[in-house]
């Protein structure tokens, strides 16, 4: 019997690599799925976005209870964190979609493959040889396409491993309890985000940025509101300041840093997580036998996720040029799918893609920041609307941050919307499809929006940018 020879193999089984598969398989592609560890998910089910946001969950629930006789909810008195409970809620949560991708595999009639995935070189006769190895022994793949789909890895300072102290996401997720106290090294989401959860349980929290703002990816006005806010909450933070080193203590560990005006700081904690970002998990998948050039781990493609090597396609985060998020992955995953099954595809775009940051209050934006669409030659109309005039964020007690457009004077079409408060993460939506559908400040100013929702506040953005927010 010949062996199978697939449309499609796919490399890692995170959210890029499982919905390449799956979408592959619906559209009637023979698919393999090749992944190293235990379970499907990737870091991002496993130990990244899904137990985060609901740690995050948890800790918006405590800050809710904490002003439970304000609600009109007495009796409220001396409660306690079971922060036990908490990990096996998150635990549970992970194993039960952990367990449905299983089922989706299932379902799409997708092989799943254990084992390290690699490229062994160029297609023969339009044939692809993927070595997979497991528990030391090899066995071979052949595939008309190969999608490498393998993810990330926690960057750490030089010179450092984590350990029990000194942490990256998965070992802060991990924890046997609560830390007093907390200094995270980086302001990027995954920074903000424990640094947030944690503060909301009680920990002292301190951050510590080497950028001159916090989010620094985020329009600058984000960013100088959020540094407000947290530090209303009680979180320490420095930027433009440069860790110098990590010293263990008999309790803790000791930061060593230069603060933004030249002079030495110590900052001790019980714990430290380091957030500095994720490096590609490229070495060691064979890109040495093809044509794939990677610079500094990530792989460049074309628009439609082609490698240098025909029939070989990269997405997810091992790509040059696009962010790291899952969202971004699973999509560029669907490109290549529908691209290699001849149905209608279009690239991803850059400015296209939203980012969100659920730390409290939350971030949501898309497009242009006002910098960067100056820095794009438009004559730039910016409007903003304070989540102070929505009645909505007022029944949620929620109310700070705001939404702001910023669009192009000429044309009136929306270039960027940048959105820190109450559900940003969810608001954002309406907003990348408003830029998809290159719509201007008139036909959003148009476009009902139900009341009281905190919708209504994007309605009152783009009125804002005219000077004719309704509810300001």
């Amino acid at each position: 019997m010949a062996e199978t020879i697939y449309d499609l193999a796919v490399i890692g089984g995170g959210p890029a690599g499982y919905t390449a598969a799956i979408r592959a398989a619906q559209y009637g592609l023979k698919v393999a799925l090749i992944e190293k560890t235990p379970k499907l998910g990737g870091t991002c089910l496993h130990v990244g976005c899904i137990p985060t946001k609901a740690l995050l969950f948890h800790a918006e629930i405590w800050d809710h209870l904490k002003h439970a006789r304000e609600y009109g909810i007495d009796g409220v008195g001396d409660v306690k964190l079971n922060w036990a409970s908490i990990q096996k809620r998150k635990q549970g949560i992970i194993d039960k979609h952990a367990k449905g991708l299983d089922f989706l595999m299932r379902k799409n009639k997708i092989t799943t493959l254990a084992g390290f995935g690699k490229l062994t070189g160029p297609a023969k006769a339009g044939v692809h040889t993927v070595e997979v190895t497991a528990d030391g022994a090899a066995k071979t793949v052949q595939a008309k396409n190969v999608i490498l789909a393998t993810g990330s890895d926690a960057r750490m300072l030089p010179g450092y491993k984590p350990d029990d102290r000194i942490l990256t996401n998965i070992e802060i997720l991990s924890m046997e309890s609560i830390p007093k106290s907390l200094v995270v090294i980086g302001s990027g989401a995954v920074g903000v985000e424990f640094g947030s959860i944690f503060k909301s349980f009680g920990a002292e929290v301190t951050i510590i940025e080497a950028l001159p703002r916090i989010v620094p990816a985020e329009d600058e006005d984000v960013s100088k509101e959020l540094l407000r806010l947290y530090k209303k909450r009680g979180i320490e933070v420095h930027v433009s300041a440069k860790v110098d080193k990590m010293e263990k203590t008999k309790n803790g560990v000791k930061v060593l840093f230069t603060t933004a005006d030249g002079k030495s700081a110590v900052k001790e904690a019980d714990k430290v997580l380091v957030a500095v970002g994720r490096a590609p998990r490229t070495e060691g998948v064979g890109l040495e036998k093809t044509r794939i050039k990677a610079e500094r781990g990530f792989i460049q493609t074309n628009e439609w996720m082609e490698t240098a090597e025909p029939g070989v396609y990269a997405v997810g985060d091992i790509v040059a040029g696009l962010p790291q998020l899952a969202h971004v992955g699973s999509m560029a995953g669907m490109v290549v799918a529908a691209k290699l099954a001849g149905k209608y595809a279009r690239p991803v775009r850059r400015d296209r893609v939203p980012g969100c940051t659920y730390c409290e209050p939350q971030i949501g934006s898309v497009g242009l920041t006002e910098a960067k669409a100056k820095e794009a030659g438009y004559t730039v109309k910016v409007g903003k609307f304070p989540f102070v005039g929505n009645s909505k964020a007022t029944i949620l007690d929620s109310h700070d941050g705001f939404v702001k457009v910023v669009t192009d004077a000429k044309y009136g079409e929306i270039l960027g919307v940048h959105i820190l408060g109450p559900q940003a993460t969810e608001l954002i939506a309406e907003a990348v499809t408003a830029l998809d559908l290159e719509a201007t400040v008139d036909e959003m100013m148009f476009t009902i929006h139900a009341h009281p929702t905190l919708a209504e506040s994007l309605l009152d953005g783009y009125g804002s940018v005219e000077g004719m927010a309704i509810n300001v």
